[in-house]
């Protein structure tokens, strides 16, 4: 989520939308259901020389991936082996009339504790793609996660050339030190967590690491074929550029919705999203084999992991021995800068994205709004508390905020405390707008104190929404990667520096904007987004990482 690097967990600022009549609904349609145990087990793991147990699911880093078509009953069985509480969070399902499997901790459920079971029950609903999979509680995602994947209806295909091969290409951070311990360091110091030691490509960091050749991702191609690769940001906290030296690669889908195709030499993924991308090898056998590499956009003042994770891209020739193909030369991508110099780029590309917007794949944007909402999204602090030393600005506690709030998780469930009467967990009177206005992306201002509570906006059934958000430079602007649980949402609108209410609205796209569950809010700019509220449930908004 840029420099600040805190957990949606202690410092991000929730929006809750739902406790919506669930008969509202219309009847789903039927798949096959399809069935999956996950268990929760601790499992040695090297990297980087260094030997550890991780937490994992079945024993396998990254996880097993979950395999549906649109359409289909997901049952997943989470067994909890180990002795943290877990929870499992389906990132980007719709969760329609499934609120209770969404997954994220003491908002849609309590955690599963040791010994404990705990069944995901939900239907892939208007959804085709890839997604993926982690755990949503402290920063235990740091190795539980894992790809969903979601194929047509059958008889249904792509609305693109069918490939000859699909690949899962997972992007990941590596700790040395156990992640539970960084982030709890972390919260009790009020200071940003240590950073990561190694980005990862399914699970391994690649040649450019000391001491991990031997751990580098191969994709072995034949010539002349197209592959669809995706793409998955399952990174705890940074944004990451993408590219394959020499090739062009077209982006078709994003966050489980086909776009309409665009080509590009890089690519920018942010916490969260994915991108599904077509790969067309050359038509002939290369004297080169091809560095695959990731590295982070990184828009903010604090620390950061500022290495790469790469793998390798070869052609497989029959007619020459492995030996020889070894010895070709390797060909390097060129990438953006890793600092705010980028932020064009990144602008550019994200513009890019386009929904079809055809008969069978419409996009149906609200064309009017009954609910509008402005929310100031950025870094502020909390007073370090007495008889302790804290490591955020002037001796304070770094802390996210929406509107000035901070998000304080409860210890009950909220959509519990909601169904079963239970009062004071929850209030619901979130400010739909700033407190205090001020000029978000200038001279900030000398008080950086935040509130702190369990605060919710409540929306009708079918209420039309209508959100901006807007970064500020309190504390420094950067960019914050946004993901709505239970939704997805149309980017109708961007830009950089403060949002004009006034003349905005007239550059929107209405027509045919990109839907998405997740978007990375510019920074130093703002975001505007559209959704029909037409979930029953309760679901959390994350600004920072999901």
């Amino acid at each position: 989520m840029g420099s600040s690097r805190l957990p949606p967990s202690a410092s991000m600022a929730a929006l809750v939308f739902g406790f919506l009549v669930l008969s509202a609904l219309p009847e789903l349609a039927a798949g096959v259901t399809r069935h999956y145990t996950f268990n929760i087990t601790l499992h040695n793991v090297t990297r980087l020389c260094q030997t550890k147990s991780i937490i994992s699911v079945n024993g396998r880093f990254p996880g097993p991936p979950v395999v549906a078509r649109e359409g289909d009953r997901v049952v997943v069985k989470v067994v909890n082996k180990v002795s943290n509480n877990v929870t499992i969070h389906w990132h980007g399902v719709r969760q329609l009339r499934s609120a209770w499997a969404d997954g994220p901790t003491y908002v849609t459920q309590c955690p599963i504790q040791t010994g404990q079971t705990y069944t995901y029950n939900f239907t892939i609903t208007g959804q085709r793609g890839t997604l993926l999979w982690h755990a949503h509680i402290s920063w235990l995602r740091a190795t539980l996660y894992g790809p969903i994947i979601i194929l047509p209806r059958r008889n249904e295909s792509y609305p693109f050339p069918k490939p000859h091969k699909e690949v899962t290409i997972i992007f990941g951070e590596w700790w040395n030190a156990d992640p539970e311990a960084v982030i709890s360091q972390a919260l009790q110091s009020g200071g940003g967590p240590n950073v990561s030691d190694a980005y990862t490509i399914n699970g391994l960091p690649g040649p450019l690491y000391n001491c991990s050749s031997k751990d580098t991702y191969k994709l072995k191609v034949k010539p002349g074929k197209t592959y669809l690769l995706r793409l998955i940001n399952a990174a705890l906290n940074d944004e990451l550029f993408f590219s394959i030296a020499n090739h062009t690669l077209t982006v078709v889908e994003g966050d489980a919705t086909y776009v309409k195709p665009f080509d590009t030499n890089v690519l920018v993924i942010t916490p969260g999203q994915t991108t599904n991308v077509l790969l067309k090898t050359k038509p002939y056998f290369p004297n080169s084999t091809f560095l695959m590499a990731a590295r982070p956009y990184f828009t903010g003042q604090g620390t950061f992991d500022n290495s790469t994770t790469a793998g390798i891209l070869e052609y497989v020739n029959p007619s020459k021995p492995t030996s020889s193909q070894n010895k070709l030369p390797l060909l390097k991508p060129t990438l953006p800068p890793v600092n705010p110099n980028a932020t064009g780029f990144v602008t550019n590309f994200t513009r890019k994205f386009r929904s079809l917007a055809t008969a069978k794949f419409p996009a149906n944007v609200p064309q009017t709004v009954d609910k509008r909402f402005f929310f100031t999204i950025g870094l502020g602090s909390n007073p370090c508390p007495k008889d302790m030393t804290c490591q955020g600005p002037n001796g304070t506690k770094f802390s996210a905020s929406v509107n000035n709030i901070s998000f304080i998780l409860p210890s009950v469930s909220i959509m519990q405390a909601y169904f079963f009467g239970q009062n004071g967990v929850y209030t619901t009177d979130f400010p739909t707008y700033p407190p205090v206005p001020f000029n978000y992306t200038g001279t900030p201002p000398n008080n950086t104190m935040v509130s702190n509570g369990t605060r919710v906006v409540v929306l009708p059934f079918n209420t039309s929404v209508e959100l901006v958000m807007q970064d500020t430079s309190i504390l420094g602007a950067e960019s914050h990667p946004f993901h709505l649980h239970g939704y997805n949402f149309y980017v109708v609108g961007q830009g950089i520096g403060n949002y004009d209410p006034n003349t905005d609205p007239a550059n929107f796209n209405l027509v045919d904007p990109v839907e998405r569950n997740t978007f990375g809010v510019p920074a130093g700019g703002w975001v505007a987004i559209r959704f029909q509220a037409d979930n029953p449930g309760t679901y959390y908004n994350n600004n920072g990482l999901q």
